[in-house]
């Protein structure tokens, strides 16, 4: 049966915006390979190069700062993987900058957060002062979480990375789009950034590297992306991109509207299940993330619930999808595991709308009801007639 969908997991990927689609669809036809020297190779370089300046203007960098890559994974890997002596990683951290870090560095370091999942700025400036003692050395600390929304101190942090000599790296994707972004003043070294988070195309992304410094290329062969990522570009992905990163530009002053909406997903789930908990709801956060906890209500099988009543959600990270175990982020910040195992995410986005809020809260409360039934009904308080067994397990 066809019904109309609500979908609230922006943070796993947002769908495609309508400028991406149609710069795609535009790039397609163009036939040169951009590093050709004729009309045909010189236009496919003009997209590339305008998708550029539209990236860098969302984050208030340079064009020349911006490199473009298959998506963050890679450019967190890139960076991560550069071959530091000493790599200081929040616990709070993307599996795509943890797991490099441990692989990589000579000393990989994680740094505490606390129950709100913030990183200590005075803790970590006292490792930063440790690890620039011992040789090349690495911070990384994202802007904004991915399941909990909490945002992070980074420019206060930046700050005691530079009196330590430390280079900084920031996972800047879920941040980028929804607040603003300004890599110009923030004090870091390195950005990583992803298109289909913010409305743009798939398998595309960027890393920013601060104009003076400089990385071992990540792909070696070709020119391409001043001889950083050898590669013919993918021009149609890059040009959507740079569509979706100035729709999102234009946008950002409405960031105020997702608050509220996701303000009323907060009230309203409190209303429907007061034993309900907000996750990370102590600390500053995205306006469009909601990281909630039912006690008794395991994620996989809320997630599967909402999804049949017409609502998407997400259940910790998307690029973590059928791996077993708590969250990796939830536990860093100390939440019994029961309450972890329970955490689903809701985040809206640049499409979402009131109806979409009510949508959920009615999908969310036929669900609580369902768990409620489940909890009370017994064989001996309700005894099931033959054929009626199906019926007990209401909900499902």
């Amino acid at each position: 049966m066809n019904r109309e969908r609500t979908y609230l997991d922006h943070n796993a990927s947002a769908p495609l915006r309508p400028e991406a689609l149609a710069a795609m669809t535009a790039a397609l036809e163009v036939v040169g390979n951009a590093s050709s020297v004729h009309a045909e190779g010189r236009r496919a370089r003009a997209l590339i190069e305008e998708a550029r300046e539209e990236v860098a203007a969302l984050v208030n960098a340079r064009p020349s700062e911006i490199v473009f890559t298959s998506g963050a994974t890679e450019s967190n890997n890139w960076v991560v993987g550069a071959g530091w002596d000493t790599v200081l990683v929040a616990g709070i951290e993307h599996d795509s900058v943890l797991a490099p870090a441990v692989f990589s560095a000579t000393r990989c370091i994680e740094l505490a957060v606390s129950p709100a999942g913030q990183v200590a700025v005075e803790a970590a400036d006292q490792m930063l002062a440790e690890a620039g003692r011992r040789g090349r050395a690495l911070i990384c600390v994202q802007i904004a979480n991915n399941e909990t929304g909490v945002l992070q101190p980074v420019a206060e942090i930046a700050t005691g990375a530079r009196s330590a000599g430390v280079s900084f790296h920031t996972d800047a994707v879920q941040a980028v789009g929804r607040i603003p972004v300004d890599f110009a003043n923030l004090g870091v070294d390195f950005m990583s950034l992803s298109s289909h988070k913010l409305g743009g195309p798939k398998g595309v992304g960027a890393l920013v590297i601060r104009d003076g410094l400089d990385l071992p290329p990540m792909l070696r062969g070709g020119g391409q992306e001043r001889r950083r990522r050898a590669g013919t570009e993918n021009v149609a992905a890059i040009a959507g991109f740079g569509a979706a990163a100035a729709a999102a530009r234009r946008e950002l002053c409405r960031a105020a509207r997702l608050g509220e909406l996701r303000d009323r997903v907060e009230q309203g789930v409190a209303r429907l299940t007061p034993q309900a908990v907000v996750l990370g709801a102590g600390a500053p956060r995205l306006p469009n993330t909601s990281c909630i906890a039912l006690p008794k209500a395991a994620a996989a099988l809320t997630v599967i619930k909402m999804d049949l009543a017409g609502v998407a959600i997400g259940a910790g990270s998307a690029c973590s999808s059928g791996k077993l175990g708590v969250s990796h982020v939830l536990a860093a910040m100390g939440v019994a595991p029961a309450l972890a195992e329970a955490a689903v995410r809701v985040s809206l986005g640049w499409n979402s709308e009131g109806r979409d809020v009510d949508a959920f809260l009615q999908a969310w409360d036929a669900m609580a009801r369902g768990l409620r039934f489940n909890e009370t009904a017994s064989p001996a308080a309700a005894p099931a007639r033959a054929g009626q067994a199906t019926h007990m397990t209401a909900g499902e």
